[in-house]
């Protein structure tokens, strides 16, 4: 039997049952739009998450007390005999290859301007950071960099507490504000950035690091960020940054952690991630192949008298076999293809619907979900298929 009458076959019966075949191929179509909507999302959760930290570039690091690591982070400052201090950042300048150190310290106060308060996060930070985080100003200037161990009381504003604490005709620039109780001056307002791994630098209100280690009675930074040329061998800058340490510390307690480092953990872990919610969608692609499987074993038995003429007409095993596997990979096929359609579908109103959450359907996870399904026709094809091979020409015709 050549391939054309083949197919020619299994199209008329799988056409003569449409109830059965519709709902066959149902079973796989929700099975691989689960997968592609599952893993769209893992996906979209993945380019999120990285997104959000090459934002601000691949040449930066974090330096933080302790020497315990936990998955590229430090666990805090509790594991370290030393604080980082003012003076630490300081000499991390001097290092060749950087270009720009941020020292940082973070806090929560209220800032109040006449009868306008609220309550916000306070970033005690260092005149580096637009060019080491890649923000921009607004109006107005970030801190200059003065006397870092005894700078100007001047504060910057984030967009919305701007907005919060001044009319819009106003302009905030050189007005005093208090900010937990001390005195600052404003001297710019930060254009808006929004959320960055889920911390609002909108509300965020910017002053000098060592009056923020004042404001909170911090003994030590919370992190130090260095900024470093592209052309700088990141091996020998971390081994430069250990040797400071040791002299300054008189040990090597700090962790340091770069871009590429929590880029890679967080690939992986997400990466992961995506694996697992498209294998809880593959359950029900494990339903849909019971399905096909029931479906084409009763097609066996009802399609007896079609093999007895088929085989009474010179056709072999080998023919009737590929006859009823050819009806369950185009079962599997076309319920897969109606399945990345609907799950493309969903996801497309998913995301209407809810334009924050993250999807990004992957080739490479459609083309596997697909194989996937042709995979399954043939699994649950080849006992039905074998079944119907075996028949004995006689028996069935004598018998029908």
């Amino acid at each position: 039997m050549q391939r054309g009458e083949l197919i020619r076959f299994s199209i008329s019966a799988l056409l003569e049952k449409k109830l059965r075949t519709s709902l066959s191929m149902l079973g796989i179509a929700i099975g691989i739009s689960a997968v592609v909507l599952l893993t769209s999302l893992g996906e979209g959760v993945r380019h999120y998450v990285i997104a959000e930290f090459t934002q601000f570039g691949t040449t930066i690091l974090a330096i933080n007390p302790g020497r315990t690591t936990t998955l590229g982070t430090a666990v805090g400052i509790f594991g370290s005999t030393k604080p980082l201090t003012i003076s630490d950042s300081e000499a991390l300048r001097r290092l060749s290859g950087v270009q720009a150190v941020v020292p940082i310290v973070q806090g929560n106060a209220e800032v109040k301007y006449y009868k306008r308060t609220r309550r916000t996060t306070v970033l005690g930070a260092g005149a580096d950071l637009p060019q080491a985080f890649r923000m921009k100003i607004g109006s107005g200037n970030f801190l200059p960099a003065d006397d870092p161990y005894s700078p100007r009381a001047f504060a910057v504003l984030g967009s919305r507490v701007r907005n919060e604490l001044f009319s819009a005709s106003e302009s905030p620039l050189g007005k005093r504000i208090h900010i937990g109780g001390e005195r600052f001056q404003v001297i710019g307002v930060m254009e808006p950035k929004g959320q960055i791994i889920g911390f609002d630098m909108d509300v965020t209100v910017y002053i000098p690091a060592a009056r923020g280690l004042s404001m909170f009675n911090r003994e030590g930074l919370m992190e130090v960020d260095v900024l470093y040329s592209e052309k700088t061998e990141v091996s020998h800058l971390l081994k430069l940054i250990r040797q400071t340490f040791v002299k300054r510390h008189a040990k090597d307690d700090v962790t340091i952690t770069t871009q590429q480092q929590m880029m890679e953990v967080m690939s992986s872990i997400l990466d992961l991630l995506t694996f697992a919610i498209g294998a809880m969608g593959g359950i029900s692609l494990f339903v849909g192949a019971i399905g096909i499987l029931t479906i084409m074993t009763i097609s066996v038995s009802e399609r007896r008298h079609e093999v007895g003429l088929l085989r009474a007409l010179g056709s072999k095993r080998t023919d009737v076999m590929s006859l009823f596997l050819t009806e369950a990979i185009m079962l599997a096929s076309l319920g897969g293809i109606f399945g990345l359609l609907l799950g493309l579908v969903l996801g497309l109103l998913l995301h209407l619907v809810v334009p924050q959450l993250p999807l990004h359907p992957s080739l490479m996870y459609v083309l596997m979900a697909e194989a996937t399904a042709i995979v399954i026709g043939i699994i649950s094809g080849i006992f039905p298929a074998w079944q119907a091979a075996r028949l004995d020409p006689a028996q069935v015709l004598h018998s029908e």
